[in-house]
């Protein structure tokens, strides 16, 4: 049965995500039109982008769906890295979008370099302007929400919007160079938009895989967790700490010193202290394993 935690947590993400849907399908079609009637390929492409933002935020829903699922005969350890795979499958989506817009950006700088590329209107640069602000403000109201319910998938949801917000800067940048008298730059900026999404696929993915690897939780963290471990009162010492990622959640295996006189009862006492200590303390934690070892 699902923790109350669990099902606040689904949905959040939910909510958060039905409103980031709405504002980026109506964004991503005002950005098309702007960049059709204006006749701008960087806000085209920027309009691409901002609709894989639709795609990816759908994965990113299904994913904290499987994530939240509980243990089963086939997964006894929990379902937590689904989420790592949504994640995984957002940077796919990204790489894709980024690989589009470099080859459209391309084959039009080659059409400026024949001389036959259109000048932008100032309907793109307006479109860009507005894009800019919208974005920003999805990647802080998604990245809020993110931290607090500790979604990989739904903060690398986030970054895809502020790699969004950093596109519409090169739209901008385009389109205004554009109108200045050198049409070659609103092209170019569609490169430079394809680079910011590739950035975001490689730190989405990166950190993705870190959570599916059983990567140790930062120095920092480790050295609060022995902390934490050495209050315990009757703890004499810590011989090991190894922990690992697992999805959003962090496992903790310790072995821990006491004294060797004590007996079988009482250095189970202090082992479901230590246990109960660190899951108490640390809200991602989802399982501690602790050894007494005698001294």
């Amino acid at each position: 049965m699902q923790t109350q935690k669990s099902i606040t947590n689904k949905k959040t993400a939910y909510k958060v995500s039905l409103i980031t849907i709405i504002a980026n399908f109506v964004l991503s079609a005002f950005k098309l039109v702007a960049g059709l009637v204006a006749k701008s390929s960087a806000m085209i492409s920027d309009a691409i982008h901002s609709a894989s933002d639709v795609f990816s935020t759908i994965i990113v829903m299904i994913g904290i769906k499987a994530a939240n699922k509980q243990a089963d005969d086939k997964h006894q350890y929990g379902h937590e890295r689904i989420e790592c795979v949504a994640a995984i499958l957002l940077a796919i989506v990204l790489v894709a979008t980024g690989i589009g817009i470099g080859i459209d950006g391309i084959n039009k700088i080659m059409a400026g370099i024949d001389g036959t590329l259109a000048t932008p209107g100032l309907l793109a640069l307006a479109a860009a302007v507005v894009s800019i602000m919208v974005k920003e403000g999805m990647f802080w109201y998604t990245k809020h929400y993110a931290k607090k319910i500790n979604s990989g998938a739904m903060m690398a949801d986030a970054w895809h919007h502020r790699s969004d917000a950093l596109s519409s800067i090169g739209s901008m940048i385009g389109v205004g160079g554009a109108m200045l008298g050198i049409p070659v730059l609103d092209p170019v900026a569609s490169l430079v938009i394809c680079i910011f999404i590739f950035k975001a696929a490689v730190d989405i993915a990166k950190d993705a895989l870190d959570k599916m690897i059983d990567t140790a939780c930062d120095e920092k963290d480790v050295e609060q967790m022995k902390q934490t471990i050495l209050s315990v009162e009757g703890v004499l010492g810590i011989d090991d700490l190894k922990t690992r990622l697992f999805g959003d959640k962090i496992y903790i295996d310790v072995e821990i010193r006491c004294d060797g006189s004590l007996s079988l009862y009482q250095a189970h006492d202090i082992a479901e202290k230590v246990h109960d200590t660190l899951e108490d303390t640390f809200e991602n934690v989802k399982h501690c394993n602790v050894h007494v070892n005698p001294q």
